[in-house]
Protein backbone atom coordinates (compact mmCIF):
# COMPACT_ATOMS: atom_id res chain seq x y z
CA UNK A 1 0.00 0.00 0.00
CA UNK A 2 1.58 3.28 -1.07
CA UNK A 3 1.35 6.49 0.95
CA UNK A 4 1.11 9.83 -0.82
CA UNK A 5 3.95 12.21 -0.11
CA UNK A 6 3.12 14.68 2.60
CA UNK A 7 2.57 18.21 1.34
CA UNK A 8 3.88 21.18 3.30
CA UNK A 9 3.62 24.92 3.18
CA UNK A 10 6.28 27.18 4.63
CA UNK A 11 6.26 30.57 6.32
CA UNK A 12 9.12 32.89 7.22
CA UNK A 13 8.93 35.93 9.47
CA UNK A 14 11.00 38.20 11.66
CA UNK A 15 10.14 38.15 15.36
CA UNK A 16 11.54 40.81 17.68
CA UNK A 17 12.20 40.14 21.34
CA UNK A 18 10.90 43.29 23.03
CA UNK A 19 9.64 42.79 26.57
CA UNK A 20 7.90 46.19 26.51
CA UNK A 21 5.41 44.71 24.01
CA UNK A 22 4.54 41.67 26.14
CA UNK A 23 1.82 41.38 28.78
CA UNK A 24 3.72 39.11 31.17
CA UNK A 25 0.66 38.44 33.31
CA UNK A 26 -1.20 36.85 30.37
CA UNK A 27 1.72 34.64 29.30
CA UNK A 28 1.88 31.49 31.43
CA UNK A 29 5.28 30.43 30.05
CA UNK A 30 7.00 33.66 31.13
CA UNK A 31 7.95 33.71 34.83
CA UNK A 32 6.15 36.79 36.17
CA UNK A 33 8.14 36.93 39.40
CA UNK A 34 11.39 37.66 37.55
CA UNK A 35 12.72 40.92 36.16
CA UNK A 36 13.38 40.42 32.47
CA UNK A 37 15.95 42.27 30.39
CA UNK A 38 14.59 44.58 27.70
CA UNK A 39 15.35 42.13 24.88
CA UNK A 40 14.73 38.82 26.67
CA UNK A 41 14.00 35.88 24.33
CA UNK A 42 10.90 35.27 26.48
CA UNK A 43 9.35 38.13 24.47
CA UNK A 44 9.19 35.87 21.40
CA UNK A 45 6.88 33.36 23.11
CA UNK A 46 3.52 35.08 22.48
CA UNK A 47 4.12 35.17 18.71
CA UNK A 48 5.63 31.68 18.59
CA UNK A 49 2.65 30.29 20.52
CA UNK A 50 0.17 32.18 18.33
CA UNK A 51 1.70 30.65 15.21
CA UNK A 52 1.82 27.21 16.85
CA UNK A 53 -1.91 27.44 17.57
CA UNK A 54 -2.43 27.99 13.85
CA UNK A 55 -0.58 24.75 13.10
CA UNK A 56 2.84 26.20 12.27
CA UNK A 57 5.84 24.18 13.47
CA UNK A 58 9.05 26.13 14.12
CA UNK A 59 11.91 24.73 12.03
CA UNK A 60 14.59 27.33 12.57
CA UNK A 61 15.15 30.46 14.64
CA UNK A 62 18.29 32.50 14.03
CA UNK A 63 19.30 35.91 15.42
CA UNK A 64 19.89 38.28 12.52
CA UNK A 65 20.69 41.89 11.73
CA UNK A 66 18.03 43.34 9.41
CA UNK A 67 18.88 46.01 6.86
CA UNK A 68 16.62 48.85 5.75
CA UNK A 69 15.42 46.77 2.77
CA UNK A 70 14.78 43.72 4.97
CA UNK A 71 18.01 42.22 3.76
CA UNK A 72 19.47 39.96 6.42
CA UNK A 73 23.00 39.73 7.79
CA UNK A 74 24.33 36.81 9.79
CA UNK A 75 27.80 37.35 11.27
CA UNK A 76 28.84 39.96 8.69
CA UNK A 77 32.57 39.82 7.98
CA UNK A 78 33.00 37.59 11.03
CA UNK A 79 32.05 40.54 13.24
CA UNK A 80 29.84 40.03 16.24
CA UNK A 81 26.62 42.04 16.56
CA UNK A 82 23.93 42.07 19.21
CA UNK A 83 20.45 41.46 17.88
CA UNK A 84 16.97 41.03 19.30
CA UNK A 85 15.46 40.15 15.92
CA UNK A 86 15.09 36.51 14.89
CA UNK A 87 14.48 35.05 11.45
CA UNK A 88 12.00 32.21 11.98
CA UNK A 89 11.06 29.49 9.51
CA UNK A 90 7.90 27.44 10.02
CA UNK A 91 6.06 24.65 8.21
CA UNK A 92 2.64 23.02 8.40
CA UNK A 93 0.81 20.32 6.50
CA UNK A 94 -1.34 21.40 3.62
Amino acid sequence: MSHPLEQWEYFTTLIEAEMSQVDIESEAMIPSEEMHPKFSPYATLPELNRLGQKGWELLSMQPVVVGKNHDIMVHPNDMKYWSHTYLCVFKRRL
